[in-house]
């Protein structure tokens, strides 16, 4: 059986979305990239411009920085591989934003959307979660935030894929 709801963790540079941008590919289906991160300052923008720099040219590219679960809603059928990259930048945006009590209420539509999504899908996101707590409240808040988004998720996929040094390892699922 493939896979057809994968979760992809790791820390910052740690190849998870390499290895997303593979397993869309080796999915030989056309693929729709859901770009979630936005390019507010210097840095962000240049990531954003090596990540699209290595996406190829024909994979169909969807920026939704807010509106995950109406994305999904539109986009998943069986013919085609939806990346998703990355659901921490969908919450960061969802945690800065000034609606932010509107957080739980959009993580529930992402959830039924991606437990009725059909196709197949794959989900990158920052694992930062395995160190010490931090000392500000926002960041605190992001952490267990990320922490229960990635319980929720991770229940929903058939896949999970912890990356580590551009290495994998298979916490749920078939090996990669």
């Amino acid at each position: 059986m493939t896979a057809t709801r994968t979760l992809i963790l790791g820390g910052v540079r740690s190849g998870k979305s390499r290895l997303a941008e593979r397993l869309a590919l080796e999915s030989r289906l056309p693929v729709i990239y859901i770009a979630t991160a936005t390019g507010n300052d210097a840095e962000m923008r240049a990531r954003i411009a090596a990540h699209q720099a290595r996406r190829p040219d024909h994979w169909q590219v969807v920026e939704e920085p807010l509106q995950l679960a109406a994305v999904l809603t539109q986009h998943a059928h069986e013919e085609c591989c939806l990346l998703v990259d990355c659901l921490t930048l969908w919450l960061t945006n969802w945690l800065l934003h000034p609606e932010t009590a509107r957080l739980d209420a959009e993580r529930t539509a992402f959830l039924n959307a991606l437990s009725k999504a059909t196709g197949k899908l794959i989900l990158v996101s920052n694992e930062t979660n395995m160190g010490i707590i931090p000392l500000g409240e926002l960041s605190r808040r992001y952490c267990d935030e990320a922490g229960k988004l990635h319980q929720e998720v991770a229940q929903c996929c058939d896949q999970v894929i912890l990356t580590a040094a551009g290495l994998p390892l298979v916490l749920k699922g078939e090996p990669v």
